[in-house]
């Protein structure tokens, strides 16, 4: 069983290896930057231990989860830094083929918001 003081440990040595990795852009158009659509990432609530991470393309589909036992570990976990789950990017790229970037926000931030709205008006009953 890991102790508390394992899990701490842990969690601050990925935190410092993944500390200047970038997000991902995947650009194969070379289009600019920031007209690229993003799929966010973020903590969709939870308890320590299993917390509920949650990538959502900008307009309202849901692309992936993960269930994490901290926030620390959501970046990697849903393959929003550079070097992290390229296989999660099979499907990210199917849904936006001509690219993307990837973002991890908070609750409150607007374009999540807008976002999640989306979702919901296409999934309404």
């Amino acid at each position: 069983m890991t102790t508390k003081a394992d899990e701490a440990m842990y969690l601050a040595q990925h935190e410092y290896q993944t500390l200047n990795c970038k997000p991902v852009v995947y650009n194969p158009l070379n289009a600019p930057v920031e007209s690229l659509p993003v799929i966010y990432g973020f903590n969709n609530g939870g308890s320590p231990g299993w917390f509920s991470a949650v990538a959502i393309a900008e307009d309202g589909k849901i692309l992936g989860g993960h269930a994490c036992s901290s926030e620390g570990y959501m970046m990697h976990d849903l393959g929003i830094i550079e070097g992290s789950r390229e296989d999660r990017h099979v499907d990210y790229r199917q849904h936006y083929p001509q690219g993307y970037r990837m973002e991890f926000v908070k609750f409150g931030h607007e374009g999540l918001g807008q976002a999640i709205k989306k979702h919901n008006q296409v999934n309404e009953p």
